[in-house]
């Protein structure tokens, strides 16, 4: 879907800044994207969009639903396109990089341990700390 159909889906208007975020993000490499990032792209690309006018850009279209806001550490907060498909998250803690993943087992686990304690389950994250394979390299495993 491209970025005029997805704001209008949204019930947005398109505006510049709207699309110019939305590339930003369908056009990354890297799929998890701060604010930090999201300004660095746009001032390569012509540099007239604010900081201010990124967050809320970013806030508009978390509340449209478009993206998705993660905090993963207590000073970074960091966004993706919400393509409907539910992930779990790996996070290093010395970089910052975020890889994706989706796991059967743990779903069925999480979904059981809901159900044993009586409650129905409307959504949940998942995020696992640790060492990136950069990061990690030379130390032991497991720890």
């Amino acid at each position: 879907m491209d970025e005029e159909a997805s704001l209008h889906s949204a019930g947005l208007k398109v505006t510049l800044p709207r699309l110019k975020v939305l590339e930003v993000f369908r056009s990354s490499k890297t799929r998890h994207l701060s604010a930090d990032d999201v300004f660095r792209n746009l001032m390569q690309q012509d540099g007239d969009i604010g900081m201010a006018t990124i967050y809320r850009v970013l806030s508009q279209l978390e509340q449209a639903g478009l993206i998705e806001r993660s905090a993963f550490s207590e000073d970074r907060a960091v966004y993706e396109l919400n393509e409907g498909s539910h992930h779990d998250h790996l996070v290093c803690i010395n970089c910052g990089r975020v890889d994706e993943f989706t796991d059967t087992t743990i779903e069925a686990r999480q979904q059981a341990v809901a159900n044993q304690h009586g409650y129905v389950l409307t959504d949940h994250r998942l995020a696992l700390y640790g060492l990136c394979p950069k990061c990690g390299a030379g130390k032991a495993k497991g720890r």
